[in-house]
């Protein structure tokens, strides 16, 4: 029996299931029927209550998960001592993010600098003249000496 021809099956016998609970379901005296439909809303509106509401945060390194599952402590307000710390980690975080692409950008603007230094010395300790360079012929010529 294929997966395709389980999932018919199990669709079937749900359909069915379905089916006779409606039809019972009619056949229930009212005040039983009633007395069902509190204790449903009860138990919706407790587990509503015991379901904690979990929001994605960042997580740094060297810092405490923000987002930890199995260790909730319910006693303890939202906004307590570990907020704080919490946000003062965030910030330094990204003052340590913005230092870093910030000196990265000046290494490299420093490297292009220095090779360019180094194109321009090499330029002017040659033997040419530097409209040599300039000249499209000359380029021309040392395309086909090589």
């Amino acid at each position: 029996m294929s997966r395709n021809d389980k999932q018919i099956l199990e669709r079937r016998l749900a359909r069915d299931i379905r089916t006779m609970l409606d039809a019972s379901a009619d056949a229930v005296p009212a005040d039983i029927a009633e007395r069902l439909s509190a204790a449903r809303r009860m138990a919706v509106a407790r587990k509503k209550a015991e379901a904690p509401v979990r929001v994605p945060q960042l997580a740094a390194a060297g810092v405490p998960s923000l987002y930890n599952l199995e260790d909730t402590d319910h006693d303890r307000p939202a906004h307590g001592a570990g907020s704080w710390l919490r946000r003062l980690a965030l910030v330094w975080l990204l003052i340590a993010l913005v230092a870093g692409l910030s000196g990265i950008y000046e290494w490299q603007k420093q490297k292009r600098v220095e090779e360019l230094a180094d194109v321009d010395a090499a330029m002017l300790l040659d033997d040419l003249p530097p409209t040599a360079y300039a000249d499209q012929g000359f380029h021309v010529y040392l395309k086909r000496g090589q």
